[in-house]
């Protein structure tokens, strides 16, 4: 297959480009920097994700779009210019024709009661509110999308540079509810998480809805 990643230099693209093109599909790595090595399945391309027009040039002719676009968390627009970025992307996605499309929003709009959204806990870090407020507007956003077969992924709660378990290759499923192991822990690694996305992409079990994982 012939797959876009967005935000392909950050943590979640690097891992995304090494699983896509170890399972010999043919990657186009989009950045705002394209700083990469192009290889035999990899293709690293400078784009702007506001300038829809040539975003989507860049994105004909791909069988899916992944994008990890993060508007930078330590951008004090971060809840502006990741809605901004994100719907933008979405223009783009169906300009270039492209009908399969996952974006990747945060943790924080998954119910850990009912009604009760744990960006709205206590716990939650007030520093990462504006970032995780964004991405939950945005899923409702995507929402009312009726055009592409999109799929919204929130990752598990703990899913950071941190966890160091590496690409294990398992990883159980949920919806709009975060999957605890038997420590009451969610959590996985980025490597993990580009195998869950890999998986979906090659064997689509979700449409137009949001899912998550952990181990």
């Amino acid at each position: 297959m012939k797959v876009a990643i967005i935000g392909a230099t950050g943590f979640l693209g690097t891992s995304l480009v090494k699983e896509f093109a170890s399972r010999g599909h043919q990657v186009t790595a989009i950045s705002r920097k394209a700083e990469g090595e192009t290889t035999e399945n990899v293709t690293y391309t400078k784009a702007d994700v506001l300038d829809t027009d040539g975003l989507a040039e860049v994105l004909k002719g791909h069988d899916a779009v992944v994008s990890a676009y993060n508007s930078g968390w330590t951008n004090p627009n971060i809840y502006e210019d990741f809605i901004a970025g994100s719907v933008a992307i979405v223009e783009a996605v169906k300009k270039a024709g492209v009908s399969r499309y996952i974006t990747i929003g945060g943790a924080g709009s998954l119910y850990i009661a009912p009604g009760l959204q744990l960006i709205d806990t206590p716990e939650f870090p007030e520093e990462y509110k504006p970032g995780a407020g964004a991405a939950r507007e945005f899923l409702e956003v995507i929402k009312n999308e009726k055009e592409l077969d999109w799929v919204f992924f929130s990752p598990a709660i703990e899913m950071h540079q941190g966890i160091t378990t590496g690409r294990t290759g398992k990883y159980r499923l949920g919806l709009d509810n975060p999957v605890f192991d038997e420590n009451n822990r969610s959590y996985m690694s980025g490597e993990d998480v580009a195998v869950v996305l890999a998986d979906e992409v090659e064997n689509p079990k979700h449409h137009q809805q949001r899912f998550t994982a952990a181990y």
